[in-house]
């Protein structure tokens, strides 16, 4: 049994995820591109005005796609934010590619806009973007950037469905477009992704890579007799119980909607007078960006302060967590060239962020008693 009264997260059922789940098991399709997979597809392509949109085993996987589909080679570069989760460059070094890290803003946390021309050489193939939080990256500028390069956009939209940037839904801005329903996200099925292709000429091979590197899809749908191995690929289909699952989530996307938007909102409210005098910063969201809100951070004045506040919560009985410790000074990403002092932002603000409680089933009582633990404490 965990020893926080309040977790930082709680999966929770919201709708019709049991029944579903039933429904498939007694359609006797459990492997993946059922009814519930499909289901799940055409809501996110409308959502997202996309012209594919696959469903697949995790996030990770959509990225490693995006990798395969891109042609990545070994000494190919491709420059992602250094504050971000491991597999927004690892899904590129596995294909032989060098992540070239760059810095991020001290606003939103985003990859800063201003820092990737800079970086790109006639290797880069690809670049990454993270909406940290579900907040928009400057997309007018990256895509300015992406337009006179001729280097392809990537969204890791992990934290930013049913989002938008200036009007357009985030993962809709790319050439190509990564989705997370882990556990942790606004919606889930314990581990899920997708990818979303909005380059259309890319969307045969994404079937294919999807396929264990197969035209099986082609073969379903009786375009050819036979199906056999044609490309590079692997298995990254998610089983029927899992879209059953996530296609109940995506239903209720109103009161999903709904209940996270009235949390971090009561965050906001109830943390703006602690946060003035202590000089905690809260989250931004520029005006023209809508966010889903995806998650409510601080950024404390210093690393103590946040690792006290940590402590002071979790003796609460309330966990909170921090993230992401910079890519680029990881073991991992010193070996591929990073260096400290290259993305300074990064390094001081990974250091001073945390991240509140804020999930579907938290209790009104609780996120009271939440605010009410980090009120009491006294930045120093």
């Amino acid at each position: 049994m965990s020893e926080f009264r309040i977790p930082f997260n709680k999966p929770s059922l919201v709708g019709e995820e049991l029944r579903y789940i039933e429904e498939a098991v007694a359609g006797g399709h459990l492997s993946g591109d059922g009814p519930f997979t499909r289901r799940c597809a055409a809501i996110l392509e409308q959502a997202l005005g996309a012209p594919r949109v696959l469903l697949t085993t995790s996030c990770t996987h959509a990225l490693e796609m995006t990798a395969l589909l891109l042609n990545l080679q070994a000494d190919d570069e491709v420059i992602v934010p250094s504050f971000a989760f491991v597999t927004t460059a690892g899904a590129y070094v596995l294909r032989g590619a060098r992540p070239i890290f760059v810095d991020i803003r001290p606003d939103t946390l985003n990859v800063d806009e201003s820092k990737i021309a800079e970086r790109i050489t006639d290797r880069t193939r690809a670049i990454v973007v993270l909406h940290y939080g579900g907040v928009g990256c400057e997309m007018d500028e990256i895509m300015k950037i992406s337009q006179e390069s001729g280097v392809p956009v990537v969204e890791d939209n992990a934290h930013g469905l049913f989002a938008s940037y200036r009007g357009r839904p985030l993962g809709s801005i790319g050439a190509l477009a990564t989705q997370s329903f882990h556990e942790t996200k606004n919606y889930n099925c314990g581990e899920g992704g997708a990818l979303v292709i909005n380059d259309a000429r890319l969307i045969e091979r994404a079937e294919v890579v999807r396929e264990k590197g197969t035209d099986r899809s082609r073969f379903f749908r009786g375009e050819i007799d036979k199906y056999s191995w044609v490309d590079l690929g692997s298995s990254y289909l998610p089983s029927e119980l899992l879209a059953a699952f996530l296609c109940a989530q995506l239903e209720r996307r109103a009161s999903i909607e709904e209940r996270r938007r009235r949390l971090w909102e009561r965050y906001g409210e109830g943390l703006q007078d602690w946060a003035g005098r202590s000089e905690v910063r809260l989250p931004v969201v520029p005006e023209h960006c809508s966010q889903p809100h995806h998650l409510f951070h601080l950024v404390l004045p210093s690393a103590r302060s946040r690792d006290e506040l940590i402590r002071h919560l979790a003796d609460r009985g309330i966990l909170a967590v921090f993230h992401y410790l910079p890519l680029h000074l990881s073991r991992m990403g010193q070996q591929l060239g990073g260096r400290r002092g290259d993305c300074p932002v990064t390094e001081d603000l990974s250091a001073r962020v945390l991240r509140l409680p804020l999930f579907f089933a938290l209790q009104d009582r609780e996120q009271e008693e939440v605010i009410e633990a980090v009120c009491d404490f006294e930045v120093r």
